[in-house]
């Protein structure tokens, strides 16, 4: 067993390596810190599954998805995350996902999760399953974030963390410019004003 695990908290990783390694115990096990050290990794071996969390520095979680995906299809991915929102899980599964978690899934469901992905099945962890059939019943003709690009997201949430646009640019490995370019395009996307808009309105849709 060939296992990839992803994320920018070495405590997460190491925690997540033990609990596997008790599963599979002669797995092999490689971490990576970023999302560019993921995609890298990811081209050293056909690996039997990935477990990425989404925010990671450099690149994110769903953009080294999407790099994966080009480059070797077959590896499964399991997306592992504090964001319960339906709004990452279904871009993630569009992306080729072939699950999505929370990280506060008891042990014995990651490793359903992770043995059900592994048998070429998709897994979404209870409580995105419950807002993502929520969003299904409740579903509004036009919500303002969901117009957003995938990387006008990136930079939505991180602006809505607080980060200002020179730590935007080094998280996202972009030009200061270019990130302010997609913090212009959002505010008129969103019709708002100001950073404050956008931690608002953040907060009232629990993407933060």
């Amino acid at each position: 067993m060939r296992i990839l695990i992803a994320d920018d908290h070495d405590i997460v990783r190491k925690g997540l390596k033990l609990i596997l390694m008790e599963r599979y115990p002669d797995g092999y096990f490689l971490e990576a810190g970023d999302g560019e050290e993921l995609v890298a990794k990811a081209k050293e071996m056909d690996w039997d599954i990935i477990i990425s969390d989404i925010s990671m520095p450099h690149k994110t979680g769903l953009q080294a998805l999407k790099e994966i995906k080009e480059i070797k299809p077959q590896i499964p991915i399991l997306i592992l995350s504090i964001y319960s929102e339906d709004l990452y899980a279904t871009r993630a599964m569009k992306m080729g996902a072939h699950g999505y978690v929370t990280k506060d899934l008891a042990e014995e469901e990651l490793v359903k999760a992770i043995e059900t992905v592994l048998q070429g099945k998709k897994f979404i962890s209870p409580t995105v399953a419950e807002k993502l059939a929520n969003s299904l019943v409740n579903e509004v003709a036009d919500i303002s974030h969901k117009n957003l690009s995938d990387r006008e997201m990136d930079v939505f949430k991180l602006l809505a963390e607080g980060q200002s646009i020179a730590a935007i640019a080094q998280l996202l490995s972009l030009n200061a410019s270019t990130v302010s370019t997609y913090r212009s395009r959002i505010l008129e996307k969103m019709n708002m004003k100001s950073n404050a808009d956008i931690v608002r309105y953040a907060l009232e849709n629990k993407l933060v």
